[in-house]
C-alpha cells in the first residue's frame, strides 16, 4: 500500500498541532501514561504509523516491552496501575463513540477523576482526541508505519 500524499505537512497546521501538544504536555501527566493513552486509541482504530510512533515514544519515556506488549490487553493483566487502568478506560471509551457506543460514561470519568486532576484529566482528554485525529488523519491518507514525526 502506498501513502496517497508525498509532500509535507502544512506549516501552519505543523505549528498549530505544536501548539497542542504544549498543552498536552503542561497538564502535568506523566509521558509514559501518555505514550499509553496513544498506544490504546491507535491500536483501537487500527492505525500502524500511530502504533509505531506511540511505542517508540514510549520506550524513550522509560516503558517497557512487557507492558507495551500487553496495552491491548490491560484489563486481563496485572502490569498496570490503578491510575493507568483509569485512564485506558477514559481512552477506550472517548474512542469507541460509534454505533451507539454509550462513549464516556459518568462511572468511567468518575474513575478517572479520582486518579487525576481536572488539569491532567484535559491534558489526556486532549491526547485522546489527538490520537483520533491523526488516526483518522493517517488512514485516509494511507500513511506507513516507521515514522516518529
Amino acid at each position: 500500500m502506498e501513502p496517497r500524499l508525498k509532500s509535507a505537512m502544512n506549516p501552519d497546521l505543523m505549528t498549530a498541532v505544536q501548539h497542542l501538544h504544549k498543552a498536552i504536555a503542561a497538564g502535568g501527566v506523566e509521558p509514559r501514561l501518555l505514550s499509553l493513552v496513544h498506544l490504546r486509541a491507535s491500536q483501537i482504530n487500527g492505525c500502524a504509523p500511530c502504533v509505531f510512533a506511540s511505542v517508540s515514544g514510549a520506550k524513550k519515556a522509560g516503558e517497557t516491552d512487557e507492558r507495551l506488549h500487553h496495552v491491548v490487553a490491560w484489563r486481563e493483566t496485572p502490569f498496570f496501575s490503578e491510575q493507568e487502568r483509569a485512564a485506558l478506560a477514559l481512552t477506550e471509551a472517548a474512542t469507541r463513540i460509534q454505533d451507539g457506543a454509550p462513549g464516556v460514561t459518568d462511572q468511567v470519568w468518575d474513575a478517572a477523576a479520582e486518579h487525576f486532576s481536572e488539569e491532567e484529566l484535559n491534558a489526556i482528554v486532549l491526547e485522546i482526541a489527538m490520537t483520533n485525529f491523526f488516526n483518522r488523519i493517517n488512514h485516509s491518507i494511507r500513511e506507513q508505519a516507521g515514522k516518529t514525526w
